[in-house]
């Protein structure tokens, strides 16, 4: 895992920035809140080890345009939550009344336990979006992060109780109130500066397993890696130079702590990030964060005036905008202005036309938007922004089965661009696509497989995909699909697989009879797929029982013998798993002669091979010993 070591040293230095930064100040009236949340957040340096520590590498890493996608990551979520605890924790631990106006004490104290609770939040869904099983994270440090995000939940409850909405702020501009500008007076008075942030993890980051294996599997979907894609995130500039521009209080989500990118009201009125408020919803919560409320409605109102007034800040102060759309007008690589309106109007009559009554119009509308998102970044931007995507999932239903396969391939090639995934699982499509999956034609059953992979690549979305029957329609794609659909099926399966709460869906669904197939299939055209998949699933207790009675075992060790050496690779992981706490799988495959093969992969394997095989061998030493 190329760069790894760097990437985990970072984490650790961050968690001891965050020790160092609750020893900065005295504690106050926040001493135990500062105490509980660095006593957690220190209990993830073994976690941290143990991925530095880890030095598989079971993927290619894919380019550098498909990485730069991927940016908002477990890595950059897990990032900026440590990077908030700390900024949070050197304004805690230096308030007390000394700080701050007397008026503004027990409001100012109200308002920290609120980004208390905005901060325990933040680091517990990060925790909750680690890919523990890329990393072979041990039980231990495991169930050791479970109770720290237990310890999370809990605090976030406890801070939830606080009814905020009763503060005071009598005596105080109402511009100073609302802007929050309490903090700037803490920060200002207090006795230690805070430290300069360490910078974002660039495009070359720790990419997800499930990106690393779409070289393979999406060699037929140049779209989805496409080298001409550039995702731009704004954020990152903020971050390399923090001092350097000071975002307006107005500008700022209450819950991200950063600058609004996508804002959206609430029923109670209060604007937020849309990803984030998103999340605070899809946890099951009611009530607005800032206020308190009960939301009377769930319902995302986007916030367009305020997205207009951000957007042009940042080119008043050249900071990088998502779209980099402003006024009619696009930003370019070379940072200036390229006038697109034109573009804009014939993007719109095209949208207005997907929801015309005649059939001919649908479909000629439907094959020009198809064309024009597979173009470039620039019109995926300019499609989205018309509206186009509640049209087309709404045409994903219709019985015209050319408008259909339009339709799901348009929504394919625009969910490459990062921004889009929010609003094609905002717009309800994924049970649409579901149903073209299992009924449509095989072009357009293969480009909703691809679709669903491609949205899954955002982990929020393998729980809502994973739940709405898409893995049995996968399964039955990879056992009687074509070529590709196969291919687009496994690479949809893998990425939903890494979420724990799929495997049994996709068990249940007989995924293990279709990978077995595929193992066994004398044209051996995607036993790389099989077994990677397989390798992800060998971890869960039902899918051991079920690829152990498929007689699965026999043919793991063949491929020990003969296989590639990726394929070995996985073969030896997939038996390590298996034969884990298991004396009579591990007495069957010493039956069947796996030592001598294993013995050849610990001399002439690849690095991963030889420390799963080495694994394996003293187990069955063990067991010989017994």
């Amino acid at each position: 895992m190329a760069g790894g070591d760097d990437r985990s040293s970072e984490l650790l230095q961050l968690v001891n920035d965050v020790v160092g930064a609750s020893k900065a100040g005295g504690g106050g009236a926040f001493r135990k809140d500062c105490t509980d949340l660095v006593r957690r957040i220190a209990l993830l340096t073994h976690l941290f080890e143990e991925i530095r520590d880890f030095k598989g590498r079971e993927f290619e890493p894919l380019n550098a345009s498909t990485s730069s996608c991927s940016r908002q990551s477990w890595v950059s979520d897990l990032v900026t939550a440590l990077q908030a605890a700390k900024r949070l924790l050197l304004v805690a631990n230096n308030f007390n009344s000394n700080f701050a106006p007397p008026v503004l004490t027990d409001e100012a104290s109200k308002k920290i336990a609120f980004h208390f609770q905005c901060s325990t939040w933040k680091l517990e869904k990060a925790l909750g979006e680690i890919p523990y099983d890329q990393f072979e994270i041990s039980e231990e440090v495991e169930e050791q992060v479970a109770l720290v995000r237990a310890q999370l939940r809990r605090a976030i409850e406890r801070y939830g109780s606080l009814n905020l909405r009763k503060m005071s702020f009598h005596g105080l501009p109402q511009s100073l109130v609302e802007s929050g500008k309490w903090v700037r007076i803490i920060e200002n008075n207090s006795a230690n500066t805070i430290d300069s942030l360490p910078k974002s993890f660039s495009a070359d980051d720790l990419v997800h397993k499930s990106q690393r294996m779409s070289n393979s599997f999406v060699a037929e979907r140049p779209s989805l890696c496409s080298t001409n894609e550039t995702h731009v995130d704004g954020q990152e500039d903020v971050n390399k130079k923090p001092d350097a521009t000071v975002i307006p209080d107005d500008f700022i989500c209450p819950i991200a702590l950063e600058l609004l990118r996508d804002p959206v009201i609430v029923a109670t009125g209060q604007t937020y990030e849309r990803s984030y408020i998103q999340r605070w919803i899809d946890c099951g919560n009611t009530t607005c964060p800032k206020t308190q409320q009960k939301l009377q409605n769930l319902t995302l109102t986007p916030n367009y005036v305020l997205r207009s007034l951000v957007a042009q800040w940042c080119i008043d102060n050249n900071i990088e905008q998502p779209t980099g759309l402003t006024n009619g007008k696009l930003k370019k690589s070379d940072g200036s202005f390229r006038d697109i309106s034109g573009d804009i109007a014939t993007i719109r009559a095209l949208v207005s036309k997907l929801s015309g009554r005649s059939i001919e119009e649908r479909r000629a509308a439907a094959t020009e938007i198809r064309s024009l998102s597979k173009r470039s970044t620039d019109n995926r931007i300019l499609i989205a922004e018309a509206g186009a995507i509640p049209v087309l999932v709404n045409l994903l239903t219709i019985e015209d089965g050319l408008t259909q396969e339009n339709a799901v391939t348009s929504i394919l090639n625009l969910s490459i661009y990062e921004n889009n995934k929010g609003l094609i699982m905002l717009a309800g499509a994924v049970p649409s696509i579901v149903q073209v999956l299992r009924a449509g034609s095989m072009e357009a059953r293969e480009n909703a497989a691809a679709t669903l992979f491609s949205l899954s690549l955002a982990d929020e979305n393998k729980i809502i995909i994973g739940a709405s029957g898409a893995i049995s329609a996968l399964v039955e794609l990879l056992q009687n699909g074509s070529t590709r659909g196969k291919k687009d099926a496994a690479t949809a399966l893998f990425n939903l697989c890494i979420y724990q709460g799929n495997k049994g869906r996709a068990i249940r669904a007989g995924i293990i009879t279709a990978l077995l197939t595929m193992l066994t299939d004398s044209s051996n055209c995607m036993v790389d797929e099989a077994l990677t998949i397989m390798s992800v699933l060998a971890n869960h207790q039902e899918a051991k029982v079920t690829i152990v009675k498929a007689g699965t075992i026999p043919v793991l060790i063949d491929l020990l013998r003969t296989g590639l050496p990726r394929n070995k690779e996985n073969a030896t992981a997939i038996l390590l798993a298996l034969c884990k706490r298991d004396t009579e799988n591990l007495a069957c495959i010493s039956r069947l002669g796996a030592v001598i093969p294993l013995t050849e992969l610990t001399r002439n394997g690849t690095e991963r091979a030889k420390r799963k095989a080495s694994s394996l061998l003293e187990h069955l030493r063990k067991l010989q010993q017994l």
